[in-house]
């Protein structure tokens, strides 16, 4: 399973919110931390979906909320909660 190769501690996020967003004056919805690189995206209800497009664009595999009182973690490779 892919969470046996994550980092640790886990990786510094690299914005506090989702940039693409910011770039294109978008409003994100529900952020997504990258636990191998820190990239910080939108979830797939926001409409551009920039945290799946940083898993597609860049082959990592778990993501994290970035939302304050969760802590769950998606695969993207294998569709589970990690």
């Amino acid at each position: 399973m892919h969470a046996d190769a994550l980092p640790h501690p886990e990786p510094a996020p690299l914005s506090e919110t989702c940039p693409e967003c910011l770039a294109v004056g978008a409003h994100p919805v529900q952020l997504r931390i990258c636990l191998e690189c820190g990239h910080v995206g939108c979830c797939d209800t926001s409409p551009l979906r920039h945290a799946t497009e940083h898993h597609k664009e860049s082959g990592h595999p778990i993501m994290r909320t970035f939302e304050a009182g969760e802590s769950w973690r998606w695969c993207f490779v294998d569709h589970v909660l990690v």
